[in-house]
């Protein structure tokens, strides 16, 4: 007989760990953490957050009859709860959750490694929880848990038993991740590179690199700092680390002096295989996601996976089965006027550098017959004066697709850099731009689509695999006859 696994917390457990007190019906075991109804599970306990849009208390009869285990509320809204419902009061529902998080990292022995950088942070983390997964029990952050309800709650949700921990730590501001970091308290710390990200809120390149650097602020003793050496601000980052008592500081890339350094690549459409130098161990990989930066990144998993004290040759073999994040690279098949087209979604975000490689591996994908690489692209936001310049400065990289297509104010930059041959249209936001793409698609066609959220690229997206779903090929036969 299989043994039922722990819970995750103990009613008891959590009250001690938070500072609250048990009210209503005793509460059962813990099996998750939620702050949101739509995707508790049975057994959950329920964080009633107050958001800016939302007051999590309106929600903890929903809760409660989703089957929470317990709901974590504010000492001061306990009279506005519902009868029957299982409750932690506290002062202060986020603090709590803190607490939780802070309390789980503190019981816990795993090896964790924590992960920010301008790009590349989500697939960073989920191939590290591949790599660590095929050595021992590892818990991740889901999604792009990385800000500061994301952490804690990642942090609350991690088994006692876990093996390996990782956790993505992001900012758009300075002094954002130096307490999200002192929470997690990584062994490795894991900046993937610096790029003018956000460059709004910043004055310049450097001070982007100084916000990434806290992260070294809550490294552990002995633990190790893991840098791109190819990243021209890695001795600036490398100093930070030194400063805050870091030793063990290694560099990844293709730079000669990389610890863990790159020496063949081989790059396909959908993946690429690889050698690396990793700290003096020769390692052959393949990684299930296409595209330079992807490998560059991966150069990063396998040192932090070496650092952590994993199994270097089965973190390796990991890397072949990563897939790509929503809306970072999956691919769709669309049944379009003449045949199949495919559908690459970058939609998640956009800035220069992510902008870049995805166009890159755009012109790295294959096209049959008469089809066509297209790029539609929306505005990449917070780039302050210089965010015009910026998008005109993308024409070269542009080059890899035969027709562009742009929506927003700033793409009007890069539109008007475009040679008229590869002017697919341009719109001024993306509802109106995509009738002129889905008029304009046809068998064959890959079509990649990227910008920053706040372009609204991803309804685009699901609008163009809505339009024309792959179900639908026959009946996208008969109208091109």
């Amino acid at each position: 007989m299989v043994a039922a696994p722990s819970p995750l917390w103990t009613p008891e457990a959590l009250a001690a760990a938070v500072g609250g007190t048990l009210s209503g019906p005793p509460a059962g075991p813990v099996g998750g953490v939620s702050i949101d109804t739509r995707t508790l599970k049975a057994g959950d306990v329920f964080f009633a957050i107050r958001g800016d849009n939302s007051d999590g208390h309106a929600y903890v009869a929903t809760a409660t009859g989703n089957g929470a285990a317990l709901s974590v509320v504010e000492r001061a809204r306990l009279g506005e709860m519902p009868e029957g419902a299982s409750l932690l009061a506290v002062d202060d529902v986020l603090g709590a959750l803190e607490a939780a998080g802070r309390a789980a990292r503190a019981r816990s022995s795993a090896r964790i490694v924590g992960v920010t950088g301008s790009v590349g942070k989500t697939t960073t983390k989920e191939a590290l929880a591949l790599a660590l997964g095929a050595d021992g029990p590892t818990h991740a952050s889901a999604a792009s848990y990385n800000n500061h309800w994301g952490v804690p709650l990642s942090l609350a949700r991690m088994p006692a038993s876990s093996a390996y921990g990782v956790f993505e730590l992001g900012m758009n501001h300075a002094g954002e991740i130096a307490p999200l970091v002192a929470m997690v308290r990584p062994h490795v710390a894991v900046i993937t590179t610096v790029e003018p990200v956000h460059i709004a809120q910043f004055p310049d390149v450097e001070a982007i690199a100084d916000a990434k650097a806290e992260i070294f602020t809550g490294v552990e003793p002995g633990g190790a700092a893991v840098l791109n050496r190819d990243n021209p601000h890695f001795e600036r980052l490398a100093a930070a680390a030194r400063a805050t008592g870091i030793a063990h500081i290694v560099g990844f890339g293709e730079a000669p002096e990389a610890d863990v350094r790159l020496t063949c690549v081989a790059l396909q459409a959908q993946s690429s295989t690889a050698i690396a130098d990793v700290m003096g161990e020769s390692v052959s990989f393949k990684v299930g996601l296409p595209g330079r930066h992807i490998v560059q990144n991966a150069l990063a998993v396998l040192a932090a996976a070496k650092l952590a004290g994993a199994d270097l040759c089965l973190a390796a073999m990991a890397l072949a089965s990563l897939g790509p994040p929503p809306g970072r690279g999956v691919r769709t098949r669309l049944a379009v006027k003449g045949g199949l087209a495919t559908l690459i979604d970058e939609s998640y975000n956009a800035n220069t550098a992510s902008m870049r490689a995805a166009l890159a591996v755009l012109g790295t994908t294959p096209v049959a017959g008469r089809g066509r690489r297209i790029a539609v692209l929306g505005d990449m936001l917070e780039l302050g004066t210089a965010g015009e310049a910026m998008h005109r400065d993308l024409a070269p990289a542009a080059a890899t697709a035969d027709l562009v297509f742009c929506a927003g104010p700033l793409m009007r930059a890069l539109w008007e850099a475009l040679p008229e041959a590869r002017r697919g249209a341009w719109a001024p936001d993306a509802p109106a731009l995509l009738p002129l793409v889905a008029e304009r698609l046809r068998g064959d066609d890959v079509i990649m689509v990227k910008g920053s959220n706040g372009s609204r690229m991803g309804p685009l997206v699901r609008a163009l695999a809505e339009r024309f779903p792959a179900g639908s090929l026959a009946e996208a036969a008969e109208t091109s006859e």
